[in-house]
């Protein structure tokens, strides 16, 4: 089979075991400006954005041999549960010949999720799947890893684009491995790497710290939100995405009962303002605000696609959340109409809003805490605190 994917979180995993699986697997390109031209040409207009992105992404697999598409599928009321049926409807009326093959939660039918592992194992032993699965999963888990220790030490780099190279350079050692022997001696080969980058040093007081949460696929893919995380990190601000491909499998694959995945316990943060889960991650995000919150973050921001039904509803409780929570909470729809001076506009002014917020608190404190040493405000302090 001339196997393809989606573009989205660690592609070096998929690639991983659809190639030990013995396929031939076609690379999905990064998304582009003909990607989404693409999509958009061939979408119903109001349909979400994410389909139109993965839309152009087919389209593009298609034009390089593939016959078969890989994805998965969603539940509830979001669309992306029928995203499937419709990409394959638009591929045939374009005149490709081409099998979407969705993977749904294994616990909605097992019969069918079973069905479709012996449609794509080519005829390697269950076994060897495992085997496999559990190394791609290994690999993708240290990426996603890595990943996110980038995305916090990249606000510190002393050079432009170390951490970037670097991460090049990282994913072609992982592209190498296939036993997990291989694995254990590129992970440490590749945490020496980015402990040799320079960084400096930032004080307490300097640090911004901002969580980022809302549909998966806009977050997790950096052409989609203009790069949103590189240009917090180029303002000098730490970034925490609350999806990766690691994270998401854990949510999905193993019983809620038995699940000690972080997601899960953010379902019981969000019960404070949501009691029904609105499809996709509405409820995940409404409890990963209220996390960030409770950990001293400096800011939330919150992306949706435009018209996305989980997300409105995550962003209609926004502002109560944000005066509830005392926390700086921006909200960006994306679609293909989108910006870059607008977001970049956007992206400073609440990166300034946080620092200043930060500044003014540390004054704040520190004028408390003059005034109970002292018994009552001091002339002095109180000049102090006009002139910070």
């Amino acid at each position: 089979m001339n196997i393809s994917f989606p573009y989205m979180g660690c592609v070096t995993g998929y690639k991983k075991i659809l190639e030990l699986l013995g396929h031939n697997v076609i690379m999905p390109d990064k998304p582009t400006q003909r990607t989404i031209d693409l999509g958009v040409l061939y979408s119903p207009e109001f349909i979400c954005f994410p389909f139109k992105v993965m839309l152009g992404t087919y389209i593009e697999a298609c034009e390089k041999g593939a016959d078969v598409i890989i994805s998965s599928g969603g539940d509830g009321p979001c669309r992306a549960g029928l995203y499937g049926e419709l990409h394959s409807k638009i591929l045939k009326q374009l005149g490709y010949d081409v099998e979407i093959i969705i993977f749904d939660s294994i616990f909605r039918d097992f019969k069918d999720f079973l069905r479709k592992i012996y449609a794509v194992k080519n005829n390697t032993p269950l076994y060897k799947v495992l085997y496999y699965t559990a190394l791609s999963f290994k690999l993708i888990c240290e990426l996603d890893n890595i990943e996110k220790l980038i995305k916090q030490k990249r606000a510190y780099e002393i050079h432009r684009d170390d951490f970037n190279k670097c991460f090049a350079e990282i994913i072609k050692l992982y592209d190498k491995c296939y036993n997990f022997k291989q694995l254990r001696k590129t992970k440490h080969k590749a945490y020496e790497m980015l402990n040799a980058i320079p960084i400096r040093q930032p004080s307490e007081e300097e640090r911004i710290r901002i969580g980022i949460v809302g549909e998966i696929y806009v977050i997790m893919e950096s052409f989609v939100n203009v790069n949103i995380e590189q240009r917090l990190n180029a303002m000098g601000v730490e970034v925490y995405n609350v999806q990766y491909i690691s994270d998401w499998v854990r949510h999905n694959l193993i019983p809620r009962a038995i699940n000690k995945a972080e997601s899960w316990k953010m379902y019981d943060k969000a019960e404070r303002y949501k009691t029904y889960n609105c499809g996709g991650h509405d409820m995940e995000n409404t409890g990963w605000i209220v996390n960030f919150a409770e950990k001293g973050f400096d800011g939330v921001i919150h992306l949706l696609p435009f018209g996305c039904l989980p997300e409105l509803v995550t962003r209609s409780i926004i502002p109560q959340m944000s005066k509830d929570l005392d926390i700086p909470i921006l909200s960006i729809s994306i679609d293909e109409q989108q910006g870059e001076a607008n977001i970049q506009t956007r992206l400073e002014a609440f990166v300034d809003l946080c620092k200043n917020r930060k500044k003014n608190k540390a004054a704040a404190d520190e004028l408390k805490y003059h005034q109970k040493k002292s018994g009552s405000p001091s002339a002095s302090t109180k000049e102090y605190a006009v002139t910070r």
